[in-house]
């Protein structure tokens, strides 16, 4: 089996990959928390979703992708990989190699960090406080940091930007304890997208010559 360069939990869409989840309830301010709260209740009500977006890690080439999701389905294309998620069944194309990699989904290993729950993941394992308001070009945004309550992180800090208009989120950066730093730029964002359910099923069909490896 050839290595996989990404991780799917590597989407922060992300802020993925960002703390393994605790029980420790999450804690803020009552701003930071109006404003997450706020956020949050927007995304949550679309039931369906397409998003690209741009992650730039802080010295290294930007990179583009794109992500849909529908339920607890997602289709998300990266960094010369595409991934399948039916809701049980995650398949991993690489295209360099022309390999897929099976296996078995399951939503409990990862807990609310899947780019299915990205909107609510805040609410549990970290501690999130209201930095400032800025303007970001034409938009005025609110930047509100969480702190990771696991020691264990690898991750230092994330700062998410809100649209103070409509809630939405502008970016996310990632700050790394080894000094890396990432950003996530939402580019696009069309909610309640029309897409059939086979639109996040791997076809061997479409991939001419494709190695399957099944790690089921």
């Amino acid at each position: 089996m050839k290595k996989i360069k990404i991780s799917i939990f590597l989407l922060v869409f992300s802020v993925l990959n960002i703390v393994a989840s605790n029980d420790a309830a999450a804690q803020g301010d009552k701003k930071s928390t109006a404003i997450l709260d706020a956020m949050s209740a927007k995304y949550q009500k679309i039931k369906s979703f397409k998003a690209l977006f741009t992650y730039a890690p802080e010295g290294g080439k930007a990179l583009k992708g794109d992500v849909t999701v529908k339920g607890t389905k997602f289709r998300l294309k990266m960094a010369g990989q595409e991934i399948y998620n039916d809701g049980k069944l995650m398949a991993t194309y690489i295209k360099e190699t022309n390999e897929v990699n099976l296996q078995d989904f399951d939503p409990t290993a990862t807990g609310d960090l899947d780019p299915t729950k990205i909107y609510s993941a805040y609410k549990k394992g970290f501690k999130y406080a209201f930095l400032k308001e800025e303007k970001v070009g034409s938009q005025v945004v609110e930047v509100v940091e969480l702190t990771p309550t696991n020691k264990n992180s690898q991750v230092s800090k994330v700062q998410i930007q809100v649209n103070k208009a409509d809630k939405s989120i502008n970016n996310w950066k990632i700050f790394q304890k080894s000094g890396d730093k990432v950003t996530y730029k939402l580019d696009q964002f069309q909610p309640d997208v029309n897409v059939a359910d086979t639109f996040f099923t791997f076809n061997a069909k479409q991939y001419p010559g494709v190695e399957v490896v099944d790690l089921r």
